[in-house]
């Protein structure tokens, strides 16, 4: 058995981020355990058709975390960035709007803006109407039932579950907030008003993936990478992991940036927290296919509501990756079934399945990860990132934690 201070779980911008961080305050003895043969997780790219994929999606680093961005391009200088202004869009009514919804109905014809204006009118958030617990209520609640219905809840149903009202309602201050009056001087003024979305302005690599950053982050540290490590058991007692492969190590802190469902074995917790654990802690696999043909339009990437249709997001790649060409559809995992009846005639090229893609905010998950946390947090476990705190974080927020994580842990010792 392998004995190490801190031991990570997964190199991907949480684990790489915590890591590096260690190094940088002096810290030599730690290690990060990855199941891939490369650091990135969800941010990884290949090259496909001669050009950068990012397997995982969509990822951008926003411009709105300046700690976040300096650090990064210590890694990647700013010179081998690209800034783009977002112009993202909504395929309704085989037409373009962009997003968000709310603010950009005067792209529409003028008997759906009305529709859509006396829709919101009625939402009982602007009627003086309690805020409903179930989430297909509280879109309606929040912006009107025309949206709801149209937008909202088929591209949700779409991205995460068929079964919306799983999901719970304290996560949804992540969208951007468009009050009724900012939405009727939109049509007035034919321009949009209210809050901006996640992402307003963006870098992205000029000649690589997003994953490239994150290789490079993690060839700084080289020695303190371990890869091939599928991770299966967890001794939270003793804090001692076991890979498939017979490899244990034991560590005076744990930080796992991992699902927590992925350890097969867990011993030292409770059964009752466990079982909590193990049944709702729940996510969506999301397949990325690459489509060789350009698009004509601006937009770097498209949300697609109709449920008709399988996928639920282009990613324009041909506007934000220099000299490359066509686009990827991001598509839940269990509506990628049309692609095989239709076979290399639908969507041809690449493709991957990310089987951890977004965690689901189901209703129970706060009070399960306050638990958890609590619990494992005593016995110096910490669950990090998009998967160790089963929260949909974009990776500059991600990296932002997981600095603070490493600089609350060092300074508690």
């Amino acid at each position: 058995m392998e004995h190490v201070k801190y031991l990570i779980l997964g190199a991907g911008p949480a684990g790489l981020t915590f890591a590096r961080r260690l190094a940088d305050k002096g810290e030599t003895s730690f290690l990060v355990l990855e199941k891939e043969e490369e650091a990135g997780g969800l941010c990884r790219s290949v090259e496909v058709d001669g050009a950068p994929f990012d397997i995982g999606g969509g990822h951008f680093l926003d411009v709105r975390r300046p700690e976040v961005t300096a650090f990064l391009f210590r890694f990647m200088p700013k010179e081998e960035w690209v800034l783009f202004e977002r112009d993202s869009r909504i395929k309704i009514y085989d037409i373009m709007i962009n997003h968000p919804f709310e603010a950009n109905i005067w792209q529409i014809d003028l008997e759906d803006q009305v529709s859509y204006l006396l829709s919101i009118a009625q939402a009982g958030c602007n009627c003086g109407e309690e805020m409903p617990q179930k989430f297909t209520d509280w879109i309606s609640w929040k912006l009107g039932d025309k949206i709801a219905q149209d937008y909202m809840i088929p591209y949700n149903r779409k991205m995460f579950a068929d079964e919306l009202d799983e999901l719970g309602v304290y996560w949804l201050e992540k969208l951007p907030n468009v009050s009724f009056e900012e939405t009727l001087r939109s049509c007035l003024a034919k321009k949009p008003y209210g809050q901006q979305p996640g992402h307003a302005q963006f870098y992205y690599p000029e000649k690589y993936g997003y994953g490239e950053v994150w290789l490079r982050m993690a060839d700084s540290m080289a020695e303190h990478m371990c890869y091939g490590q599928t991770v299966s058991g967890l001794d939270v007692t003793n804090r001692i992991v076991t890979c498939s492969d017979g490899g244990t190590w034991q560590a005076d802190c744990l930080i796992t940036t991992i699902p927590w469902i992925c350890f097969e074995q867990i011993s030292g917790m409770p059964e009752q927290l466990l079982a909590a654990l193990r049944k709702n802690l729940k996510h969506s696999a999301i397949e990325t296919r690459y489509v060789r043909e350009n698009l004509d339009t601006q937009a770097q990437w498209i949300y697609v509501p109709d449920e008709a249709v399988p996928y639920h997001r282009i990613l324009v790649r041909h506007n934000f990756c220099k000299n490359s060409r066509g686009y990827w559809l991001e598509t839940r995992q269990e509506r990628t079934d049309v692609y095989e009846k239709e076979g290399e005639h639908f969507c041809p090229g690449y493709h991957y399945l990310n089987e951890y893609a977004y965690p689901l905010n189901t209703a129970g998950k706060p009070q399960l990860m306050k638990e958890l946390n609590v619990y494992c947090g005593s016995r110096k476990i910490y669950g990090l990132g998009r998967w160790g705190e089963h929260s949909h974080y974009n990776s500059d927020l991600v990296v932002e934690l997981a600095m603070k994580k490493a600089d609350e842990i060092r300074a508690g010792e």
